[in-house]
């Protein structure tokens, strides 16, 4: 176990932790300091000039005081002390066992009537809730002396605890509020951030907050702008190269259609055949999602709407697995999705004879798994498998190796939603096609 295990997680939660820690660790030392050093030393004054009080009363009343002693006594102690004082001839005090100290004050008080007196007495601290009283044991009585609980009890520590917790929640209260109002903006350009990497529009985000956090706000702006720009000028550059290679290529077409049929004339018709299945896959590698906008679309019935489609076009033994997971709907881009999955399916149906898919939802992702029993790639070829005009298949023959694009432009579009693609071993022999969707 580190220590990085115990700290939160998130950047609000850490920037509390900074402000509460110390503040925390402050309070703490300051309630120990005025409990070890105030508090012990006040509470241990009180005591002692409330014994040292009792005690010179008590000094001046005789060991076997006579009703007149007793009564200059009463005067005396209510008129400087406020004592009352009440003494009850031939009493005698309990014959029980004195119990432990209730409080710190209790004990101190205790302590310093044990120096003081040397009658046998008595401390009652718990009987009312606003008095004390002692009861000494004299010759011919017992005298009780009441005293008020203020004299030995201080509420100035309470004061202060109520202070230290008070000032406390009102200083957690004035942080959060300003955490939130320093996170949120963070929170924003992170959402608009995640917008970005899976291909959705952040039309609301706006530059707030901290000078760091708009500092890097314009720098995703900036870095949204220069991609968007970038995608126009590769799209309208397409464009302009897709009418300038297909408008020889009609025109070739054309003048091989008034000659006369020949071997050489066939060979020139399947070579700009040829040349025009390259151009439009190379085209839509470099499109990749073009202007489409995200929409809300439910993924299962889509993929179970190209599998059902497979097995009934091309009579392939595809099958969806039931879909036990509730998968909820989400923006993708519809012909961008469909496009990579009715790629994956036709990799199937050329190179296997049976495919098993499945879709399920782990955390917040949707991972759709392609699994047929056909040769499969190497390990060390899986990497070429995805890059572009990488044919693993070493003939220039297009009608078992293709241009090399298929897994390449379900990649990009995986990439381009945030989701990721990963090529693996299949339990039916051959290969295993993972995709994975943030949702």
């Amino acid at each position: 176990m580190q220590l990085r295990d115990f700290l939160p997680k998130t950047l609000f939660g850490r920037m509390l932790s900074i402000i509460l820690v110390p503040m925390i660790f402050v309070q703490v030392i300051t309630v120990f300091i005025f409990y070890e050093r105030h508090w012990d030393t006040v509470t241990r004054h009180m005591a002692q000039n409330l014994a040292g009080e009792i005690g010179l009363l008590i000094d001046n009343l005789g060991a076997r005081p006579d009703q007149a002693a007793v009564e200059a006594v009463t005067a005396k102690g209510w008129q400087y002390f406020s004592f009352p004082i009440h003494f009850q001839n031939d009493a005698i005090l309990p014959n029980r066992p004195i119990g432990p100290p209730e409080t710190y004050a209790e004990t101190m008080l205790r302590r310093e009537l044990k120096n003081r007196l040397v009658q046998p007495w008595v401390l009652d601290t718990s009987s009312d809730p606003n008095l004390i009283f002692i009861d000494l044991q004299m010759e011919n009585g017992v005298l009780r002396i009441y005293a008020s609980r203020k004299r030995i009890f201080s509420s100035t520590s309470w004061t202060f605890i109520g202070w230290t917790v008070g000032s406390s929640i009102i200083l957690f209260g004035i942080a959060l509020m300003f955490l939130r109002r320093q996170v949120r903006p963070i929170h924003r350009l992170a959402a608009a951030a995640r917008q970005l990497g899976l291909g959705r529009p952040a039309p609301d985000y706006r530059l707030e907050g901290a000078r760091e956090v708009r500092l890097a706000g314009r720098a995703f702006q900036a870095m949204r702008y220069r991609i968007m720009r970038q995608l126009n000028e590769r799209t309208e550059m397409l464009a302009g190269v897709s009418h300038d290679l297909r408008t020889p290529l009609t025109r070739m077409r054309l003048q091989l259609a008034l000659m006369k049929d020949s071997a050489d004339t066939k060979a020139i018709g399947s070579d700009i055949s040829e040349m025009e299945e390259m151009i439009d896959g190379y085209l839509a590698f470099a499109a990749g999602e073009g202007d489409e906008a995200p929409q809300e679309i439910a993924i299962d019935e889509m993929l179970d709407r190209l599998v059902t489609q497979a097995h009934k076009v091309h009579k392939f033994d595809i099958t969806l697995a039931p879909v036990k997971d509730n998968i909820p709907v989400f923006p993708i881009r519809r012909n961008a999705i469909q496009r990579a999955f009715a790629n994956i399916i036709s990799n199937a149906i050329r190179y296997s004879s049976k495919t098993f898919a499945s879709i399920r939802l782990h955390n917040d992702e949707v991972i759709i798994t392609f699994d047929d029993n056909g040769a499969g790639i190497p390990q060390e070829r899986r990497a070429d498998a995805i890059r572009p005009f990488i044919r693993l298949e070493e003939s220039r023959n297009r009608r078992t190796g293709g241009a090399g694009l298929g897994l390449s432009i379900t990649s990009d579009i995986i990439l381009s939603h945030g989701g990721e693609l990963t090529l693996s071993d299949s339990p039916l022999g051959g290969l295993r096609v993972v995709v994975k969707l943030p949702v």
